[in-house]
């Protein structure tokens, strides 16, 4: 039996055994986690989420938190007055061996959900909402249940739905952002710069605490 889980923006196809690096996770080595996200499972009848699969998960022990393979980035500008950036990066990693594969009854585990280091978190649950943060005086708060992004500087309907599309949703997730995280985001949704020249994590800090 195999399954097609989602984590960090991409899609893995797994089988129990196997060993596979994610998008960093906010667990530690040893631990047991539960991706919720579950888009296919195969097999003798293969089910196929719509788009995901009610009930079903897969748990994993985390073996390590690693770092990717170093990755350069060269912006060079051909002006007048021309400029020139040079940056490396190593994206931060959890290497999982997957344990099990759940066809139902992902809610009824109790193991932590498997989440990025960048959320809050979270009990697994495949059927309980998430609770709604407080509202917030300064923004509104976006149709998709997370905080308006666009009252961030230079954040517009188009950056906002980059944003979602990566899985950040909320000021907390940005103002937590390092040094890593900005240069892996600039990279990743071709920003440009945008996130330090516009001062995202500060205004993120201000507006999570109301």
């Amino acid at each position: 039996m195999f399954a097609v889980l989602k984590t960090g923006g991409k899609q893995y196809r797994v089988q129990s055994g196997d060993v596979l690096r994610v998008e960093k996770l906010a667990a530690a080595a040893g631990d047991t986690v539960q991706f919720n996200d579950i888009l296919m499972l195969g097999g003798d009848t293969p089910t196929i989420g719509s788009p995901m699969i009610m009930g079903a998960a897969v748990q994993a022990t985390v073996i390590d938190q690693i770092k990717g393979e170093k990755l350069i980035h060269y912006v060079k500008r051909r002006r007048k007055h021309s400029s020139q950036r040079k940056k490396g990066h190593r994206q931060k990693l959890t290497l999982v061996r997957i344990t099990d594969i759940l066809a139902a009854g992902a809610d009824k585990t109790g193991i932590m959900a498997a989440i990025g280091a960048g959320s809050a978190p979270a009990e697994a649950s495949a059927s309980a909402p998430a609770p709604k943060a407080a509202s917030k005086p300064k923004a509104n708060k976006a149709a998709a249940g997370g905080d308006d992004l666009k009252v961030l500087s230079g954040v517009g309907p188009a950056l906002e739905k980059k944003l979602h599309e990566a899985g950040v949703t909320s000021y907390a997730q940005i103002a937590a952002w390092g040094a890593e995280d900005i240069a892996a985001f600039d990279e990743k949704l071709n920003f440009k710069g945008r996130i330090e020249r516009e001062g995202w994590v500060e205004q993120a800090k201000t507006l999570a605490q109301g």
